[in-house]
């Protein structure tokens, strides 16, 4: 029996510019969450080479360019696609609804701390 996946929200569509990524914790987890036209997809937020944050990168299409050393992935699969890369990105399922960004972490313990967050505006006193 398959189980369903569990959706976490990530934040509004509207926060991710059409062809941009930007750097979200969800749930403790540091991701890169993209979107490309009416599709969003979510990966790891460090790049597999180095410390690298991949919201800091360039956004080609579907393919993110790590900002450190030019090495690129292809978000939908997490593949590497060139050197120096070795080692894929992890992806996460990712879907738009009701204009809000959803990841399915799947209980998944956080390995990591990024850098890299989205910015909240600050409270107010």
């Amino acid at each position: 029996m398959v189980t369903p996946l569990q959706w976490t929200d990530a934040c509004a569509l509207d926060d991710i510019p059409d062809g941009d990524v930007i750097g979200a914790v969800v749930e403790g987890w540091p991701l890169a969450l993209y979107r490309v036209g009416d599709e969003v997809y979510a990966t790891a937020a460090q790049c597999t080479h180095g410390a690298a944050q991949m919201c800091d990168g360039f956004l080609e299409g579907h393919e993110i360019e790590c900002p450190l050393h030019q090495g690129r992935f292809d978000i939908r699969t997490g593949k590497a696609l060139n050197e120096p890369l070795t080692e894929d990105i992890q992806t996460f399922p990712a879907r738009s609804a009701d204009g809000r960004v959803l990841v399915a972490l799947d209980g998944r313990a956080c390995p990591i701390k990024a850098s890299c967050r989205r910015q909240e505006p600050p409270l107010a006193p």
